[in-house]
């Protein structure tokens, strides 16, 4: 009886170990799974601002003409609503720092006012600028700083007749821009302007004037 069952315990043993082989063997034999690989970096995109565009703007402008001769000077105030014309190119720098050159056009004001006893009627057709741009661009968000030279058409009428003259001065300002497509950008700006005075004379009474004031303006361009 004890030799039947340490053959049997035996038996048992050996079934044991040769199962556990097999499973080793069997685990031994199966594939070791690849290490995941990770994504490839993809670095950041930013919007191009390089290059020619154009755009349209509408504005507010208010300021004032000092107007003056021998006898005493007077300011009158101006103010209402203009539009015009925009053109420029930019060069990044860096992918932050935007550099470039604009021009605009856009139509004057004009107002009617008593100076002295005489009815005066003053007209600033036409007035445009020419100005460097800096700004700092966030992606597809830039703003901007802007300077330079502008020029006006000034023309005034009394005493039964006209003089006209060309007004020039210096702009400063700046804005924030932003890129809405590839080629559709969107702007609102802030410019003052400072102009130079010129004397109009009519029927031998001459007086003096100037035009400094401010545009609030919002634009809408095209970027080639």
């Amino acid at each position: 009886m004890r030799i039947s069952i340490i053959r049997m315990m035996a038996g048992v043993s050996a079934a044991v170990l040769a199962t556990g082989g097999v499973a080793l063997a069997a685990d031994i034999s199966e594939p070791i799974p690849a290490a995941p690989i990770a994504d490839p970096y993809v670095a950041p995109t930013t919007f191009d601002w390089n290059g020619p565009y154009v755009g349209a703007y509408g504005a507010y402008g208010f300021g004032s003409y000092d107007v003056s001769n021998a006898d005493g000077s007077r300011d009158i105030d101006v103010d209402g609503f203009t539009g015009g014309i925009y053109g420029g190119y930019n060069y990044m720098v860096t992918p932050n720092v935007v550099v470039g050159a604009e021009a605009d056009l856009g139509l004057g004001d004009d107002a009617k006012f008593r100076f002295q006893g005489t009815d005066v009627k003053a007209d600033s057709s036409v007035a445009g600028s020419v100005r460097g741009r800096v700004g700092y661009a966030f992606d597809n968000v830039m703003v901007y700083g802007t300077t330079g030279v502008a020029i006006a058409g000034g023309e005034a009428k009394f005493n039964g007749g006209k003089d006209e003259n060309t007004h020039v001065g210096w702009v400063v300002g700046g804005g924030v821009e932003a890129a809405l497509t590839e080629n559709i950008t969107a702007r609102a700006e802030y410019t003052y302007t400072d102009m130079s005075e010129e004397t109009y004379t009519v029927a031998g009474e001459s007086a003096k004037a100037d035009l400094d004031g401010s545009l609030i303006k919002v634009g809408v361009g095209y970027k080639f």
